[in-house]
């Protein structure tokens, strides 16, 4: 294993000698002495992140000290700790801890399933349904994965598909995507959307609201992405169930159980109708978070609390950061002029250009990971609105439906691991990825316009 992080570590260093090379003899038109260091910055930053040379937040660290050292300002490398991207993703992992330590995630799991006990596909949906229901809950996509993989294993065993067999990798897969790639239609569910909210509010002080957010997305990339989910993995894993799929009973809510629920419910209530009130989802999370960790509630305790996943918000962060540096050091702008030349935007041409935006954002994800895909363009998207003539919050949420693909596993690290602890093989994942894909591209991103649309939202 350390022969190859070391592997991996040269591999990467050489691939940034080479590409600084380049930069420094072949730079882009325009490009200013400080637009050249946050270059030869994003190059490091986004090459270790995008081949895991290092763990993500040990490069992020790096990235701080070289970016603080070479003279660029702390409030810009920063500037994550201040966006309320952070304090969602804080609050997501505290209220995640406390559904799983309740037991109330995992009584959700077995009652929904409960109902599709029948049938392989059947169990399928139910899975999918699952996983559906809990990113609304739980905003850390490796904690939904962690929660559905066993109970994937374990119904396949149940139902008599051994491990290995397409059912039995179709369950896992199901499972996996079905609440990894949906929730890109729920602001706080995954990395890559906080990582866009902050972002936008830290540069162009644009407030993405959960209840308009929901509305863009959870129609097409939301709800019928599951759908497609459920149909490509019954045709790329087909099987039938030989034993029985009985659930056990349940016992009825426990105090605490009941007491989550409550504070849950409020939760997303508030964040559903942060339009009328004001509050930014952030501060509503927090607030949610807060009144967990307090002693007397007993949700999270203080020993749990060491559970958080700090090294994801370091790395989060470092991604804002990175975010704000390529606006600030007018990389942004260089970058969104190139980009314009390249795929040719031009307003008036509102189907051209939403296709060559999503196809950017999906192919950026190859090279970057999925949290990376935010980092990259949205400094760009001041430039990209003006060149497609469209409201900049239009630009952004094409990212959405970029990011929300995944060609490769490694663009989700939570797929990867669902996919260590299971056993499916490469190439059984890449099958129904790769067609999962070409469907988002072929049939769901063409809706997607046509909601948008619908909507009024390419116009200002």
């Amino acid at each position: 294993m350390a022969l190859e992080i070391n592997r991996r570590l040269v591999c990467a260093c050489v691939l940034v000698a080479v590409l600084l090379c380049a930069l420094v003899l072949l730079p882009l038109p325009g490009m200013s002495p400080e637009a050249i260091r946050a270059a030869a910055l994003t190059l490091f930053v986004v090459v270790f992140w995008a081949m895991e040379s290092l763990p993500g937040h040990l490069t992020t660290l790096t990235f701080f000290i070289l970016a603080v050292v070479s003279g660029v300002s702390p409030n810009v490398v920063f500037s994550g700790f201040q966006s309320g991207g952070f304090w969602l993703a804080f609050s997501g992992m505290v209220l995640g801890i406390a559904i799983r330590r309740t037991g109330l995630a995992a009584r959700l799991a077995g009652a929904v399933v409960g109902v599709f006990r029948y049938s392989y596909h059947g169990l399928l949906c139910g899975l999918v349904l699952v996983g559906l229901v809990l990113m609304f809950l739980m905003a850390s996509g490796v904690g939904r994965v962690l929660l559905l993989v066993p109970l994937a294993q374990a119904l396949a065993e149940r139902v008599g598909l051994p491990k290995g067999s397409p059912g039995a990798n179709g369950f896992i897969m199901a499972a996996s995507l079905g609440t990894l790639l949906p929730a890109a239609s729920v602001l706080p569910a995954n990395l890559p959307n906080v990582l866009l909210m902050g972002t936008a509010g830290t540069l162009y002080d644009v407030t993405i609201q959960y209840g308009n957010y929901l509305l863009f997305h959870l129609p097409i990339t939301g709800l019928l992405k599951a759908v497609a989910i459920v149909v490509i993995t019954l045709y790329v894993f087909p099987a039938t169930t030989t034993g029985s799929s009985q659930v056990e009973e349940t016992s009825p809510l426990t105090r605490q159980e009941a007491m989550l629920s409550v504070v849950l419910v409020m939760t997303l209530g508030l964040w559903l109708s942060d339009g009328w009130h004001g509050i930014a989802p952030a501060w509503i999370g927090l607030g949610a978070a807060v009144f967990c960790l307090l002693p007397p509630v007993g949700f999270v305790p203080e020993e749990a609390f060491g559970q958080i996943q700090f090294g994801s918000l370091i790395y989060m962060v470092g991604i804002i950061g990175l975010g704000s540096l390529v606006a600030s050091s007018g990389l942004g702008d260089v970058l969104g002029d190139a980009l314009l030349a390249g795929i040719a935007l031009e307003p008036g041409h509102d189907a051209y250009n939403f296709a060559a935006l999503v196809g950017v954002a999906t192919t950026l994800g190859l090279f970057t990971t999925q949290p990376g895909v935010p980092a990259v363009l949205t400094p760009m998207a001041a430039d990209l609105a003006h060149g497609v003539g469209w409201p900049i919050i239009t630009v952004l949420m094409t990212q959405v439906i970029g990011y929300s693909n995944v060609i490769l596993p490694y663009q989700a690290p939570a797929l990867v691991l669902a996919m260590e602890r299971s056993g499916v093989r490469l190439t059984a994942a890449l099958r129904l990825l790769i067609v999962l894909t070409v469907l988002t591209l072929v049939v769901l991103a063409p809706l997607n316009y046509l909601w948008w649309r619908l909507l009024g939202d390419f116009y200002p």
